[in-house]
């Protein structure tokens, strides 16, 4: 993912000014994964755990657990109109006993809000900001996968969470597209959506001419 065009698009007063004078230069960049579960789950992509919260979320003295090279983030979209997405974060290379006590403990996901972030850190590896948030998705279910090994190679287990985004849910979204039966559902009176279907075919809209 091109990290630095999708955080270069955002406003100046989004991105504290420290972390945009920083990333001008050489920089340190962190990453930022936290799932709203009970409790809650707090991953960033480097080795250590550090101090770190994303602002009016974390509490004070939330650590971030470090996943380092096993966190594995996939692509990211942002989505509008009705559009849904889904995607994998795993954690790669678990013992397989460990992985089934995991399974075993982890506590009910469905439906949570995964959120992933990014903030600068120091030379000491220290946040230079709170976490800045880049992505939100909801938590669906849990998966693992054990790769082929051979000869006289570890047997590991790979453990993915998907995550939708958008309006991928089981239910119908209320307002999914710009069309008049939606637009009517939620505003019977509300006419801004009555020609999008003549529109969308092409038909140009007669304009009142004024002379």
């Amino acid at each position: 993912m091109a990290w630095h065009d999708l955080i270069g698009s955002y406003s100046v007063q989004y991105v504290p000014q420290a972390v945009l004078d920083t990333m001008a230069t050489s920089h340190i960049l962190g990453i930022f994964f936290r799932l709203d579960t009970e409790p809650g789950l707090h991953i960033w992509a480097g080795v250590n755990d550090i101090p770190a919260g994303f602002d009016s979320i974390d509490p004070a003295g939330t650590v971030y657990l470090g996943g380092g090279r096993l966190l594995n983030i996939p692509t990211l979209e942002v989505l509008v109109n009705g559009q849904a997405g889904s995607v994998e974060f795993g954690l790669s290379g678990i013992d397989p006993d460990t992985a089934l006590r995991v399974l075993d403990e982890l506590p009910d996901v469905r439906g949570k809000d995964l959120k992933i972030g990014f903030t600068t850190l120091d030379q000491y590896y220290q946040p230079n900001s709170d976490i800045i948030g880049l992505w939100t998705g909801t938590a669906s279910h849990p998966t693992e996968s054990s790769p082929a090994v051979s000869g006289a190679e570890s047997p590991t287990t790979t453990l993915s969470l998907a995550v939708v985004s958008g309006t991928n849910t089981r239910s119908r979204a209320a307002l999914s597209l710009w069309s008049m039966p939606h637009q009517k559902a939620l505003y019977p009176t509300d006419r801004f959506c009555d020609n999008t279907a003549r529109q969308a075919r092409g038909v140009a809209p007669a304009w009142p001419n004024y002379d």
